[in-house]
């Protein structure tokens, strides 16, 4: 039994290329999508747009595919990872050293609790499906906050939620833009 679970602990590792970018990263279990980029978050990271200079924020990083690619696609600016779960973030740090990203800045935070008073041009998440409107409404607003103006914020959902973001993303920024839709998942953009 004990062979059982050391074997059930030892770090899951994968390798995939990721918007060009060759990507290795170790998971967990426990962790979101542990073995493999999971399509939602995949469908994000090829609809967005990061330049070489961009400040990036990674909203729920979990360990870290769509903010590391990110860092690697902006060279020269950086990317700030967050995630309220102290797992996430250790393995994130690690896949960050073993794809040897040092423009990243990587912590704890529950949504924007912990986010410096400072401006990203970019700001993504795939989003939870299985939280309130009201957790939603405090991420949105809280992300426009957060932009530089003209900065964007891309989102993936479940495609159960298209209709919801856009009516919020136009509430709240005023535009909302579909960038793809498959069965399942939508990667949207709003801009401030």
């Amino acid at each position: 039994m004990n062979n059982k679970l050391a074997q059930l602990k030892k770090d899951l590792y994968f390798e995939k290329t990721l918007k060009g970018q060759e990507m290795k990263f170790f998971s967990t279990w426990g962790l979101f999508s542990p073995e493999k980029i999971d399509e939602g978050s995949e469908f994000l990271i090829n609809n967005l747009d990061v330049r070489e200079n961009d400040l990036f924020l990674d909203l729920g990083c979990g360990y870290g595919a769509i903010g590391l690619t990110a860092a690697k696609l902006s060279s020269q600016g950086k990317a700030h990872l967050i995630d309220k779960d102290f797992v996430a973030i250790d393995y994130a740090k690690k896949n960050a050293k073993t794809n040897g990203l040092e423009n990243c800045e990587i912590y704890l935070s529950n949504g924007f609790s912990q986010v410096p008073r400072i401006k990203f041009d970019v700001i993504a998440s795939n989003l939870p499906a299985k939280v309130s409107k009201e957790f939603f409404w405090i991420l949105f607003l809280e992300a426009k906050e957060h932009l530089k103006e003209n900065g964007k914020f891309y989102v993936v959902t479940i495609s159960g939620l298209k209709d919801f973001i856009k009516r919020n993303f136009q509430e709240i920024f005023g535009n909302y833009e579909k960038l793809g839709q498959s069965k399942s998942y939508t990667t949207a953009m709003a801009k401030k």
